[in-house]
């Protein structure tokens, strides 16, 4: 029988796609398949729910999770972390605009 320490923890990058409600994240994680009769590729989606223990992700940040033992009838990953922040950028450009009143699509931000 193997260790805890001998195991490989299976680790996914993937977008939050929703707040489900306290310590929870819904995960989308995008990939393609190939058809198997005409060879053409398709785009795929799974959908995940996250246990998130501090209610740090938001929507549309980019997350590190990882599989666990069941939380729940439905929770069988953990964030480990954020990768990404949303809109950061966007955020700052909106701060630098507001601040000298100007659009931030023309300060080229």
């Amino acid at each position: 029988m193997k260790n805890m320490q001998d195991r490989k923890i299976k680790t996914i990058t993937a977008v939050v796609i929703g707040r489900s409600g306290d310590k929870s994240i819904k995960v989308a994680i995008d990939f393609k398949v190939k058809h198997p009769k005409y060879g053409k590729y398709m785009k795929r989606r799974r959908k995940l729910n996250v246990h998130d223990e501090r209610n740090q992700a938001g929507v549309n940040d980019v997350v590190e999770i990882a599989e666990c033992s069941p939380i729940s009838k439905t929770k069988n990953w953990r964030l480990v972390k954020i990768a990404e922040k949303a809109g950061q950028e966007q955020k700052a450009a909106e701060r630098v605009a507001s601040a000298g009143n100007e659009d931030p699509a023309k300060l080229g931000l």
